[in-house]
């Protein structure tokens, strides 16, 4: 793909980084849309134009279209990801129903990444990598076919008069929100090639805006909370150990989870040299995994702890960058890297439902869009500086390699192997958070009598 279009190999990470950027640069001011206008409106929205900017991918000519065209993808799915949350749960009661429906829904995400991987490998050395677009269009036409058609429509919703829209949303808030968020992201992006790209005066610049961006967003949500009128995030969550708790654990763990599966996908391609699909027929375990990690959770997630259900879930996962960062390219697909992929989406699953369980639960029920947007804004942004950074390590660590070819096997196996494991450490500082903040949490999604 990157050779059809003339990608060049600092923009490599670039059309999956800029998905999740802009992503998670829009998912706050989504989620108030939502709240306001109507997620069933919104979501819809939202699927139209994923299928539009979607399909427009698989025609892009350039590598800037691509990435132009992956960007406005992002901006339109994140109208979706609020919104599916506000729609589920208004739908479903406090118990085991919310709690399947949110684990069906969190199996999407990571299983998708996993099976989009699989697929484009099949379609790369077959009909074409043009063709993943396609089909991906024509699947989110139907879905917003059979959307349009029975998705439900969350009670009787007031009219949309311009006080409302004044006076009902954070809008100064969610602006400063997500400016902040996109031009830390795009900094971090920038980097993923050099880390010594920080010292150019645009990457300085933007840094220190966005100082100054959450500086005035921390100061307007607290003046906004002092006043009784709407903030996007109230400062006064932070205060509750277990939403900051849980808030850290999903940035560090879709951060781990998305850099070690594209790490993985380069590792068998440039290490062991695989062609795009023999790579592929090596993920199918991912999304094994991740139905059953969902399975399980939905199942279980109300009658045992959250904090042991999310140690053990992330203690699994942590297996994948440490079989990774052990395995030998000669061993046996069998002994490490099957491994690896099974596990690699059993965290991020789990993580899912329960954080989603407990974050909409402290949120009042008007602002369950935004609710929605919170998480969704901390995974995607996880993602990207997960993505950002793993790069950054394994591009810096292959550039000192004391091998002379830098684009050898054996050089690139020194910067992947350093990556994995700094998504270990990821997946371990997630255990410590867990232990600290969240031991006092008990269970979430019981049924409220």
């Amino acid at each position: 793909m990157a050779k059809d279009v003339n990608l060049e190999g600092n923009l490599l990470l670039w059309p999956a980084s800029v998905y999740a950027l802009t992503c998670g640069c829009t998912l706050l001011l989504s989620g108030a849309m939502a709240d306001l206008f109507g997620a069933r409106q919104l979501y819809l929205l939202g699927c139209f134009f994923q299928s539009a900017f979607t399909l427009a991918c698989g025609l892009a000519n350039t590598g800037i279209q691509l990435i132009m065209f992956r960007a406005f993808a992002g901006v339109a799915i994140s109208m979706c990801l609020p919104s599916a949350v506000s729609i589920i749960t208004h739908a479903f009661p406090s118990g085991k129903r919310r709690n399947i429906a949110f684990a069906s829904m969190g199996g999407g995400q990571p299983i998708g990444f996993s099976v989009g991987l699989s697929v484009g490998g099949v379609f790369t050395d077959t009909i074409g990598w043009r063709w993943g677009f396609h089909i991906a269009a024509i699947i989110n036409t139907v879905i917003f076919l059979i959307a349009l058609k029975w998705l439900p429509s969350i009670g009787k919703r007031e009219p949309v008069t311009w006080n409302r829209f004044v006076t009902e949303v954070d809008w100064i808030g969610a602006f400063l929100a997500s400016g902040f968020l996109a031009m830390v992201s795009y900094v971090l992006a920038i980097l993923t090639d050099s880390l010594s790209d920080i010292k150019k005066p645009e990457n300085i610049a933007l840094l220190a805006i966005s100082g100054v961006l959450i500086g005035g967003f921390i100061g307007w949500v607290e003046r906004q909370e002092r006043l009784g009128r709407p903030a996007i995030i109230p400062n006064s969550l932070w205060k509750n150990r277990s939403f900051t708790s849980i808030c850290i654990s999903v940035f560090m763990v879709w951060g781990a989870f998305n850099a070690t599966e594209q790490l993985s996908s380069f590792y068998l391609q440039y290490v062991q040299r695989l062609s795009a699909i023999d790579t592929s027929v090596r993920f199918l375990p991912a999304p094994v995994g991740g139905v059953l990690a969902n399975v399980v959770a939905g199942l279980v997630v109300h009658r045992v702890r959250a904090d042991v259900a999310i140690l053990i879930a992330v203690a699994l996962a942590a297996l994948s960058p440490l079989l990774m960062a052990i395995a030998d390219p000669a061993w046996n697909y069998w002994y490490c890297i099957f491994w690896a992929m099974f596990m690699n989406a059993i965290g991020a699953d789990t993580l899912f439902t329960i954080s989603n369980l407990l974050i909409t639960s402290l949120f009042p029920s008007r602002t369950q869009g935004v609710a929605g947007g919170v998480y969704n804004t901390i995974a995607q942004i996880g993602k990207s500086v997960g993505l950002a950074s793993s790069g950054a390590i394994a591009s810096a660590v292959t550039a000192k390699s004391g091998v002379a070819d830098k684009e050898s096997p054996t050089a690139l196996l020194d910067g992947y192997r350093a990556s994995f494991w700094y998504c270990f450490a990821l997946y371990g500082a997630t255990l410590v958070v867990t232990v600290w903040g969240l031991r006092k949490i008990g269970k979430v999604g019981v049924k409220k009598e």
